[in-house]
């Protein structure tokens, strides 16, 4: 959960002081025309939290961000920095910085130059100004890079230093709009690590829009999940991937398997599924299904494979590569298998998608 959670009443007492959230919305629309970009969100994020907003593309997680620096104006509902209302206030007026996918660099300054910028516009001195950006470059790892140009950077180094350059203000609250969808697949995952550890030793509120579901739950102390305008669900990674609230949920973030058994509905996920070796016996209690091998997918740590089962229905399982080869895997295509999970393993779907934990 936020690396600062509120004190609940029975840990601190009845009249504990509850530090106010530094980003609370309440009720908040937005439309474009006769389409609903956001749809009446009631949100609160904590002090010092990194938290995303997860989605597909068109599902609002942008258009919420864009609200929250004041670059939208909500047509309903109420938007709080900490205990502030700053509904009707300018983006200048918020204490909020925003990263932008295109790190929006200046390309005739130096990297010092462009971390000092945003502080050179409010009066800081010279002397502060480049100490402070000393340290925030310092942070992004990137000590020694002050005079250099954008051009002799790296895509990887460029977005550390609009990182700098954001946090070298101090916001109460930083909002990063996919700031690595520009990155090779390497170079994001690596950055994943480093944003993480920035955030906690700076400190800053994260509110990070992605629709990619592996940065989402690398990084979140908490996220929402976003469709159509309205969030689906807000926990932590661990409680999204294991415990989906609603089946788009299970079906967005992580593969999920849904089956039909005897009038109900119901998900498991492919980490979940185990594939018996041949005279295997199941574990005691667990649920078994046989199937043929439709196909295999071999991606170097697991493969996956794809089994229509004989009862109605197609599963994906995963499994790890620890002692076969990609011939050994591809080998598997055509067989016949047994299949089995654990009922715990296991999440029913109400009537309305809604998922309850299958007892």
């Amino acid at each position: 959960m936020s690396t600062q959670a509120r004190e609940r009443p029975s840990e601190a007492g009845e009249d504990a002081p509850q530090p106010a959230a530094d980003v609370r919305l309440e009720g908040v629309r937005k439309s474009f025309g006769d389409v609903v970009a956001v749809d009446g969100v009631d949100l609160e994020i904590d002090q010092g939290e990194f938290f995303s907003l997860l989605g597909p593309s068109g599902s609002g997680k942008t258009t919420l961000l864009r609200i929250i620096a004041g670059f939208e104006r909500p047509d309903d509902g109420t938007v709080w920095l900490a205990d502030v209302d700053v509904t009707n206030k300018a983006p200048f007026d918020r204490d909020v910085n925003t990263v932008f996918q295109d790190y929006a660099l200046f390309p005739h300054m130096s990297i010092s130059e462009n971390v000092e910028y945003g502080l050179k516009v409010k009066g800081v001195g010279k002397q502060e100004r480049r100490s402070r950006a000393e340290e925030a470059l310092q942070m992004v790892r990137l000590p020694g890079y002050g005079k250099r140009k954008p051009s002799q950077l790296s895509g990887g180094q460029r977005q550390r230093v609009a990182l700098a350059r954001a946090i070298v203000n101090r916001p109460r609250v930083l909002l990063l709009d996919e700031p690595l969808g520009a990155l090779d697949l390497k170079l994001r995952e690596e950055m994943q690590i480093e944003l993480k550890r920035i955030q906690q030793e700076v400190g800053i509120t994260f509110v990070y829009v992605t629709h990619d579901q592996e940065e989402a739950l690398t990084m979140s102390d908490r996220l929402a999940v976003f469709n159509n305008g309205l969030i689906e669900q807000i926990a932590a990674p661990a409680d999204v991937y294991e415990r989906p609230a609603t089946e788009f949920v299970a079906g967005f973030v992580g593969v999920s398997n849904v089956l039909e058994r005897e009038g109900q509905r119901f998900v498991v996920r492919p980490e979940k599924i185990r594939i018996l070796e041949q005279g295997e016996e199941p574990y005691a209690g667990a649920h078994v299904e046989s199937g043929q091998v439709r196909d295999v997918v071999y991606v170097g740590m697991v493969t996956r494979y794809i089994v229509d089962l004989e009862a109605g229905g197609q599963l994906t399982v995963v499994r790890q590569n620890l002692e076969t080869s990609s011939q050994d895997v591809l080998e598997a295509r055509g067989a016949q298998v047994r299949l089995e999970w654990r009922p715990e393993q296991t999440y029913e779907i109400g009537e309305r998608g809604q998922m309850e934990e299958d007892e």
